[in-house]
C-alpha cells in the first residue's frame, strides 16, 4: 500500500486488527488479503463468514473472529499499549520500518518494547550457534562493539550465545541494539537473557515481536523470527554456527531479499566454523575485520555528490532541509535504492548532519 493511501488508525479499526492479527491460522498474506478485500480491518471483523470462505480463508478463521479469547486478548493489547515506552508498528502505517516493508512477508503488527525509532536506524544482524565457543563469543563481542561504535543498530534474536553477546557489546559502547524474539513480549524466551532484555528496553534500544504478546515459545515461531532478522538489517554477519544451525536459515533468508551476507570463516577442524565455512562456498563474504563489511556497505552506496562547490551539500540533505522525509520517502524521491539511502543517512547521522526522530529523518541546522 503507498503511503499516499494511508489514514491514520482509529481506535475501533486498531482494535479489529488486534483481533484479525490473533486468529488462527492468519498469517501476514491471509491478513493482508482482507484488508484488500474489504478495505479494513473492522469491515472484514463484521463481514459475514460466506466472504471470508469466498476468499479462501479457512473455517478456523471466520470462526474465532468473535469468541471472547480474541476479544479479550486484543482488549489486554491495548491496554499494554497505554503504557510508556510499549508501542505497536503497523506494515501500511509510515513509521513502519521501510526496509521490512521491502520483504513479501512482512508482520501485519510489531509490537516493540523500548524506543521503536530505532527500527528505521540502519542495522547489521549478528547471527550464530546458541553453544558457541569462547572464541566465538570473543569474536562476536569485539564485531559488534566496532559495528555499533560506527554508528550501526545491531540487531539479533536474543538467543544464548553469539545473539547475547553481539547485544551485551552493543550496550558495552552505548550502542543501540534490537531484540527479535520468537515468542510474545509477554512470554520471554530465554528466560536466562531476560535482565539483559531489560537493560535494552531501559537504555534507548528496543525487543520486539510479531505475536501475541502472550505467545509461548513454539519450534516454528523462531525460523519464522528470522525473516524480521534479516528483513530489518543491511547485511547479516553469521560468527560461528554449524551446519545444521538455524543461523543459516536467516542467512538464505537475507540472501532471499537481497541483503549482503558476512560470515567469518574458522579453523576446519571446529564443527562451529563448517556453516561459516559453507556459507562462504555459498557466496557470502569472508570477513575478517569490521573494514570488510565498511568497505562493502560504502560500496553500496556510490551516491554522486553535487560538484558545485566543495562544501555543497549532499543531494538528501537537500531533500531534507526541504521537509522531513522517511528514508522510504527520500528512496522514492531521490531515486536511490532504499538500502542506498539507509546506508548514506549511517553516514549523515555520524557526521552530524541528520537526526531521525519518530520515523523521520531531519537535517540538523548548525
Amino acid at each position: 500500500m503507498s503511503l499516499s493511501a494511508v489514514t491514520p488508525v482509529s481506535p475501533a479499526e486498531l482494535e479489529a486488527r488486534l483481533r484479525l492479527h490473533r486468529l488462527p491460522e492468519l498469517g501476514p498474506a491471509r491478513f493482508r488479503k482482507l484488508l484488500e478485500a474489504f478495505g479494513s480491518a473492522s469491515k472484514a471483523i463484521g463481514a459475514p463468514a460466506s466472504a471470508w470462505r469466498s476468499l479462501g480463508l479457512p473455517s478456523a478463521c471466520a470462526e474465532a473472529r468473535r469468541s471472547s479469547e480474541v476479544r479479550d486478548g486484543a482488549s489486554h493489547a491495548l491496554a499494554w499499549l497505554e503504557r510508556p515506552g510499549q508501542h505497536l508498528r503497523m506494515w501500511d502505517q509510515p513509521d513502519y520500518p521501510a526496509l521490512l516493508a521491502e520483504i513479501s512477508d512482512a508482520p501485519p503488527l510489531l509490537f516493540v518494547a523500548g524506543d521503536p525509532d530505532i527500527l528505521e536506524k540502519p542495522q547489521l544482524a549478528m547471527v550464530g550457534s546458541r553453544r558457541a565457543s569462547r572464541p566465538g563469543m570473543d569474536t562476536a563481542a569485539a564485531f559488534s562493539r566496532s559495528l555499533a561504535s560506527a554508528g550501526f543498530v545491531i540487531t539479533s534474536g536474543l538467543a544464548l550465545g553469539i545473539d547475547a553477546a553481539a547485544h551485551q557489546a552493543a550496550l558495552d559502547v552505548g550502542g543501540r541494539t534490537i531484540g527479535v524474539l520468537g515468542t510474545g513480549l509477554e512470554n520471554f524466551y530465554p528466560q536466562r537473557n531476560r535482565r539483559l532484555a531489560d537493560a535494552m528496553v531501559a537504555t534507548g534500544s528496543a525487543v520486539i515481536s510479531e505475536f501475541p504478546l502472550e505467545a509461548g515459545p513454539s519450534a516454528g515461531n523462531f525460523p519464522r523470527r528470522n525473516r524480521i532478522i534479516s528483513g530489518l538489517s543491511l547485511g547479516v554477519l553469521v560468527v560461528e554456527a554449524s551446519i545444521a544451525s538455524g543461523s543459516l536459515i536467516t542467512a538464505r533468508l537475507a540472501a532471499e531479499q537481497g541483503r549482503e551476507v558476512y560470515a567469518i570463516p574458522g579453523s576446519i577442524h571446529h564443527p562451529g566454523a563448517k556453516g561459516c565455512h559453507q556459507l562462504i562456498r555459498d557466496g557470502a563474504m569472508l570477513v575478517e575485520t569490521i573494514e570488510h563489511i565498511l568497505e562493502a556497505l560504502r560500496g553500496w552506496q556510490r551516491l554522486p555528490l553535487s560538484t558545485e562547490a566543495p562544501s555543497a551539500t549532499h543531494p538528501l540533505l537537500a531533500l531534507l532541509h526541504a521537509a522531513p522525509h522517511t528514508s522510504e520517502a527520500l528512496a522514492h524521491s531521490s531515486g536511490w535504492a532504499l538500502p542506498n539511502v539507509l546506508a548514506a543517512l549511517t553516514e549523515l547521522e555520524m557526521d552530524g548532519r541528520a537526526i531521525c526522530e519518530s520515523g523521520r529523518w531531519f537535517a540538523r541546522v548548525s
